[in-house]
């Protein structure tokens, strides 16, 4: 019987255990009987329960019954009395039924208890409470009774709760558990067997282990604050009421078999982990060798342009987005995989290794194929790009070489001819790096690879291929075309660039020339002041002259030069028409220019001639005597000077009517002046010549006396020497002699 299905009844308190003792160590079962009527029903059901509290150890003792029929009548008593010869007639020792202290003494005479001690099986008396220390010791008494001993009801039956239901918890939570427990041991010995993986205990065994805990340590906490006080206490906690060693032996049991269970569990949760794994790992595997793979196999061209290849990477990355998913699946099993390793057993551990290694080699095989199908797209898409741009580059030269080149200078053509140059250097440069990267794009292609049926099997690129080497070829020859376009335009804009230079030349010339001119006209106009300075002014007007031709010679070679590139560029010049009548009539007026002033040095050089040869000749400073100068002298002085100032006059009158003089009046008058002043001079020294002559013979005479006066001074100074140097030798031998 459980204390749950009387629970109300054992409310009533119509009979307890109050953890006292007889002096024979036998428990006092106490019924307090109250004025209201008793169920005997329900005393029979509390007695029938309190009675299989105690072990048979303590029942063997017999029990001390206190009935208490202070409050209530004489036959409920009776009754009572009886009832327990049908209910506990071995059990009970003694029955001491408490009297009120004069109510019953009369009634006492008709009916006694003692003398019906053989038919009822255990002694009856009558005490009053105050006398009932007699027979019982007032610490194992209630406070009711006069006693010491605490007890409360309603916390015994809560504890009573307690306990019971922590035994048929814990009793059946031990069944369960090692019903489980065996059956995983079968399962261990029989691995084909599946296990039952759903069989599960009914109770939290945490709880149940709680329970018992606080209800052991409450147990064992009442008893020890009874005993502390130096009295025996007891309270209805005590072993013999709640069976202690009963509650630790299950809990030592419940113990064992859940950590037998936790084991169990550990090695489920591990099965079940290690079957989650290899599931999601098959699913891994099965899905990268199969769709995966198949996605990979059917994905292989590059596209013929870079927006097919933009389109193939946007499916590419697509793509990738879904193995990234199957990727993360990866990391996760990965680290699991990890922790079991570092935490499993040694029968694991080849499995889970196993797991793991063919786990990573498919998943790095796949990500290695996407890792170099990217490579082979984007190379791809820079390849298309390059072709696209030179393809442009081409267009755009190829724009360039069918324009018509309008020559407005040669600077302009210079610069033309530097951005063609620079146009096709980039070609070049596009080319090479087209190449390069269709290079690197077949070398990708040929080592790329899929795995199918366990094995790698080469992917067939070679429409991919072809298509690389056709754009690179094509290229190629569109980069040959525009080369051999670009050397027939370099040849034409050169020879563009020579004839304007020489143009540019040529009229250079002719303004060299016309500076040539006009310093001829202004600056070169002295005469000399002298024969030798005039004959030196002719030879520089020679090597003036010689510049002038070699100009004159070099705008006629340009100019030539220039017809002939006119004819081979087809087209006409400027200087077929003005330039070269230009040159002609520059040199023209220089030739005549340089004539009038090659006569008048002449001229010049003929006068100053003849006028120092008279001056000279008839010049007294000489020292010699003068030299008679014929008259044909003085008269070509005077011829030649006349015409000469004649000629300074006159202007030069160039071949179309133009006139020009040679430098400014004012030089031309100072020039006119000079001569003048030397035919004067000479004039004046044919006039003085016989006077000159007899002054040079005086003094000649005058020279001669002086020379024979010098001679003579000179022999006296040597005769007086030679006399000197006699006496010092003299003196010095007889100084020696001395010695």
């Amino acid at each position: 019987m459980e204390a749950t299905n009387i629970l109300p009844i054992l409310k009533k308190r119509l009979a307890f255990l109050s953890g006292g003792k007889d002096r024979r160590s036998g428990l006092i079962l106490t019924i307090p009987l109250c004025t209201e009527q008793t169920s005997m029903e329900e005393l029979s059901s509390t007695l029938d329960y309190l009675l299989g509290i105690p072990s048979d150890k303590c029942k063997a003792r017999g029990f001390t019954v206190i009935v208490d029929g202070r409050k209530s009548q004489w036959n409920i008593v009776k009754t009572v009395v009886l009832m327990l010869q049908n209910v506990i007639p071995a059990e009970v020792s003694l029955v001491c039924v408490v009297k009120p202290d004069e109510f019953w003494d009369k009634k006492v005479t008709h009916f006694c208890f003692w003398k019906e001690k053989d038919r009822l099986g255990f002694e009856v008396i009558l005490v009053s409470a105050n006398k009932l220390t007699r027979y019982i010791e007032p610490c194992q008494l209630t406070d009711e009774f006069g006693g010491s001993l605490v007890y409360d009801h309603m916390d015994w039956v809560n504890k009573r709760l307690v306990f019971e239901k922590f035994t048929k918890e814990s009793t059946s939570l031990l069944d369960e558990l090692v019903v489980i427990n065996e059956s995983e041991k079968s399962n261990q010995l029989d691995k084909e067997r599946p296990p039952d993986c759903n069989f599960l205990p009914s109770l939290d065994p945490e709880t149940v282990l709680q329970t018992g805990h606080e209800l052991l340590s409450e147990l064992q906490q009442r008893r020890f604050n009874g005993s502390e006080g130096g009295g025996v206490a007891w309270s209805p906690m005590d072993d013999e009421l709640l069976a202690q060693p009963q509650v630790m032996k299950l809990l030592d049991s419940l113990r064992e078999q859940y950590t037998k269970y936790q084991e169990v569990c550990r090695q489920r949760s591990k099965r079940s982990q290690l079957e989650e794994i290899q599931t999601k790992v098959m699913q891994v595997v099965n899905w990268l060798e199969g769709p995966g793979t198949e996605q990979l196999r059917t994905q292989w061209g590059i596209g013929d342009s870079i927006r097919a290849s933009q389109a193939l990477q946007q499916k590419h990355e697509e793509m990738e987005s879904q193995h990234s998913e199957w990727f993360a699946v990866y990391v996760e099993l990965n680290q699991q995989i990890a922790a079991l390793l570092s935490a499993g057993d040694e029968e694991d551990l080849v499995e889970l290794k196993g797991l793991q290694q063919q786990l990573s080699d498919v998943c790095y095989r796949q990500a290695s194929q996407l890792e170099s199908r990217q490579n082979v797209l984007q190379s791809a898409h820079e390849f298309h790009g390059t072709a696209q741009d030179l393809s442009q580059q081409l267009d755009g030269l190829l724009g360039m070489l069918c324009a018509d080149v309008v020559p407005t200078d040669g600077a302009a053509i210079q610069q033309t001819l530097k951005h063609l140059e620079e146009k096709l250097k980039s070609v070049e440069g596009s080319l090479a790096g087209l190449r390069e990267k269709g290079q690197v794009v077949m070398d990708q292609m040929s080592n790329q690879t899929t795995w199918s049926y366990g094995k790698d099997v080469p992917i067939e690129n070679k429409e991919n291929i072809d298509h690389i080497q056709g754009v690179m070829e094509d290229m190629h020859l569109r980069k040959q075309r525009c080369e051999d376009m670009v050397d027939v335009r370099r040849l034409k804009m050169l020879q563009m660039v020579q004839l304007f230079k020489c143009e540019e030349d040529a009229s250079q010339a002719v303004e060299w020339l016309g500076e040539l001119l006009d310093a001829l006209l202004k600056t070169h106009i002295r005469l000399g002041d002298d024969a030798q300075e005039t004959k030196a002014l002719l030879e520089k007007h020679k090597k003036f002259v010689d510049v002038a031709q070699s100009t004159y010679d070099y705008g006629r070679q340009l100019l030539q030069a220039t017809v002939v590139l006119c004819q081979s560029l087809r087209c006409t010049t400027r200087s077929s028409g003005d330039t070269l009548p230009h040159l002609n009539r520059v040199w023209k007026q220089f030739t005549v220019t340089s004539e009038e002033r090659v006569h008048r040095l002449e001229m010049a050089c003929s006068f100053h001639t003849a006028a120092e040869k008279v001056l000279v000749q008839a010049s007294p400073e000489q020292g010699d005597l003068p030299v008679e100068v014929e008259q044909e002298t003085y008269e070509e002085v005077e011829t030649v000077g006349k015409a000469l100032l004649d000629r300074l006059t006159v202007p030069v009158i160039f071949p179309d009517g133009s006139e020009q003089y040679f430098g400014s009046p004012g030089d031309m008058a100072s020039s006119a002046v000079h001569i003048r002043d030397k035919m004067k001079l000479v004039e004046g020294r044919k006039l003085t010549l016989h006077e000159e002559d007899e002054d040079v013979e005086q003094l000649q005479y005058d020279q001669i006396h002086d020379q024979d006066k010098e001679l003579q001074d000179d022999q006296e100074l040597q005769e007086v020497d030679k006399e000197l140097l006699d006496g010092e030798e003299l003196e010095l031998e007889t100084d020696t002699q001395k010695s």
